[in-house]
């Protein structure tokens, strides 16, 4: 079809069609093509957020502004000729176009029907015409029908403009592959594409959540002699992390910082996420505060990934504050935000907020994942909110979807809870439903099993349960062989030689250990159980260490054994297990108890008597305070603490030391009150000799 003036774009027109779409900048319609006529301009925005092109370095940018004289025209709106410009004006133009891209959207995808809705612009259609009409659809079929329309009926003099607001369509229904055709179509009709059209495909793929695809796309550019901008730079800061490229995407990020590139909400998070995700979770705060000082709003996503990175990091005072701020920033909590609090509160032992949370999950009616029901769970186990976790698991069983129902996760941690507890029906009934939902006990339901046991005095259930291990193929580890020695603090001396009997197959090196203390037939050499304790401690890794000593120290003090207890107790703060055990500065001399069991704190409450004694005879001066750290907390499936315990241990002792009332869990005494005690001790010794 032959051109007509009118139907190329001016200058104006080109400089603005290649807006920054991150920044509401808009092109003005020329008033060279309705002059006489134009009641004011119009002005269409190609505004979309993922948009990546930046004006200030568009080949387009050095147009001059339109003097406010030149682009507008006043009319008398009481004028007789009034009501005709305004329908000789573009806007009245920009209206119908507009009811175009409606019709078109809505049409049958063929190409009779889109060239029939077409029709109606008459024969004096114009290039703006079909920028503007492609610009508003959303329909991606029946987009590339009207600009095969507008292709075969104009002579476009910048196609390439049509071909980007056609790919804009594409990318409003995340069709990347339609894009990557109508670009190969490009390339086909020689119309170079533009940094605008790599830019739009770049977004589409992003949208997509194709990140290596945005990787494609960008590396394209040089090759069609295009530079990226930084807006279409700090893009890929986002595509690089998604896709794994943590080095390509940090590296991006502090260039962006050095010169200073606008990057969105969504970018910070995915920085958020990579931070997270190398355990460096100050690196997050670090982002996250960045952003504000730039002005960058935080979106959802950038606080539930912030909320995720904090849980991870066992940080829950910090995810606390961060929902606060979410909240005064007017977001409401979605569901990531809710399962993100979960599990950072779960994770910490806040059960007090987990639980507030997940009642407002239900209240809400979200329905929680088996993981969080599972997070859940596990923390009413950590803390032994045993009430609370048969309630979770009853709301959970009743829960209509069946991604809800209970795993064998879930069931071990009910278990556990009741064992814990020790509640054996329970635990013995919870463990009949899991095998009847189709679950086998692992490793972690038969380690409670035999601390349930245990703690109940079923000594032949303990051997029992022992026993099924090999029946299910499993095998003892360390944690297990842990409860299973804690037993052993707990039975009575005739059952003992039935637990070493387990302990022996389960860990022959603890059970050679375990049998010096428990069997009188053994004939040590001098330094042996010391030698042996300590190659069995030394092997051990360091989630257990601590737990086997203080057990085997626990069952030398329950069978009167009580140089062997300080042997293993000197063993421990060898190989570092205990720590800062005693301290002395000018004015007082203590005792830290904090992380023993009853056994090895009164193990090292005589040593450290043993030490005072040597220090009056010595004629060592005391301090003004001598005090005893024992920690003011209490099991959490007991009433006792170490506390109440040792304050009786104490008085049997007829020892000066009283509970401070300002110092939670410290025992207290005076120089003059600790040196008389310690004389008339020596002096009940000497008459006892």
């Amino acid at each position: 079809m032959a051109s007509t003036p009118s139907s190329t774009l001016s200058p104006l027109y080109e400089s603005n069609i290649f807006c920054n779409f991150n920044s509401p900048q808009k092109f003005t319609f020329p008033l060279k093509f309705y002059s006489k006529s134009c009641i004011r301009t119009t002005q269409v925005s190609l505004q979309e957020q993922s948009q990546v092109s930046n004006p200030n370095n568009s080949q387009y940018s050095d147009r001059k502004a339109v003097s406010s004289s030149k682009s507008k025209l006043w009319v008398n709106p009481k004028s007789p000729r009034a009501s005709e410009l305004k329908r000789k004006s573009y806007d009245f133009r920009y209206a119908s176009l507009m009811k175009v891209a409606e019709s078109l959207d809505s049409c049958k995808p063929v190409e009779e029907d889109v060239f029939n809705v077409l029709a109606d612009l008459g024969d004096k259609i114009v290039e703006q015409d079909a920028v503007v009409t492609l610009n508003n659809m959303t329909n991606a079929e029946t987009a590339l029908l009207a600009m095969k329309y507008f292709q075969q009926r104009l002579k476009l003099s910048k196609e390439v403009i049509v071909y980007n607001v056609t790919l804009k369509v594409l990318r409003k229904n995340k069709d990347l592959d339609r894009a990557e055709k109508v670009f190969d179509e490009m390339l086909e009709r020689g119309v170079k594409p533009d940094n605008v059209t790599f830019s739009t495909i770049i977004s589409c793929a992003r949208q997509c959540n194709l990140p290596e695809k945005a990787i494609e796309w960008f590396e394209k550019l040089p090759s069609f002699g295009c530079e990226p901008d930084d807006v279409t730079y700090s893009v890929m800061i986002d595509a690089y992390g998604k896709a794994g490229n943590v080095d390509m995407a940090l590296s991006l990020y502090d260039r962006a910082r050095t010169e200073k590139w606008r990057i969105d909400a969504v970018t910070f998070a995915t920085l958020i996420r990579i931070y997270g995700a190398a355990g460096n979770f100050d690196g997050c705060l670090n982002v996250y505060e960045e952003m504000k000082a730039l002005g960058v709003k935080p979106n959802m996503t950038v606080y539930n990934s912030l909320l995720d990175a904090m849980g991870r990091a066992r940080r829950p005072w910090q995810a606390k504050n961060i929902y606060g701020e979410m909240l005064s920033n007017g977001f409401q909590p979605s569901w990531g935000t809710y399962a993100s609090l979960i599990r950072a509160y779960g994770r910490a032992r806040y059960s007090e907020d987990a639980l507030k949370i997940y009642k407002e999950m239900k209240e809400k009616g979200l329905e929680l994942s088996v993981v969080l029901y599972n997070t859940l769970l596990a923390m009413c186990a950590d803390v032994g909110l045993t009430d609370e976790a048969v309630n979770i698991f009853e709301e959970m069983k009743s829960s209509a979807s069946e991604t809800c129902q209970p795993d064998s996760w879930t069931y071990s941690s009910l278990i556990t809870i009741f064992s814990c507890s020790g509640k054996v029906s329970e635990a013995e009934f919870t463990l009949n439903e899991m095998m009847e939902a189709g679950f086998e006990p692992n490793i972690f339901v038969l380690t409670s099993l035999i601390q349930c046991y245990g703690k109940a005095g079923r000594t032949d259930d303990v051997v029992r349960t022992f026993d099924r291990l090999s029946d299910l193929g499993l095998s003892a580890d360390e944690r297990f062989t842990g409860c299973l020695l804690n037993v052993l603090t707990q039975t009575a001396k005739e059952d003992l030689h039935k637990l070493t009997i387990c302990l022996e197959r389960a860990n022959p090196k603890l059970g050679y250990v375990v049998k010096f203390l428990v069997d009188d037939e053994v004939e040590e050499e001098e330094g042996a159980f010391k030698k042996h304790a300590a190659e069995l401690l030394d092997c051990a890794t360091m989630d257990v260490r601590k737990a086997y000593c203080n057990c085997l120290i626990d069952i030398c003090v329950n069978l009167n054994q009580l140089e062997r207890a300080c042997e293993l107790l000197d063993v421990g703060l060898t190989l570092n297990i205990y720590t800062d055990i005693m301290s002395r500065t000018a004015t007082q001399w203590s005792l830290h108890l904090k992380s023993l069991s009853l056994g090895a704190a009164l193990t090292a409450l005589h040593i450290w008597v043993n030490d005072l004694n040597k220090a009056l005879e010595s004629g060592e001066e005391f301090p003004s305070l001598l005090g005893i750290n024992t920690g003011h907390g209490k099991h959490k499936y007991s009433e006792k603490g170490l506390a109440g315990v040792f304050e009786s241990h104490l008085k049997e002792l007829n020892a000066p030391f009283h509970e401070a009332p300002d110092k939670a869990g410290w025992f207290l005494t005076t120089k003059v009150a600790a040196t008389s005690w310690l004389e008339s001790r020596r002096a009940q010794e000497v008459v006892a000799a």
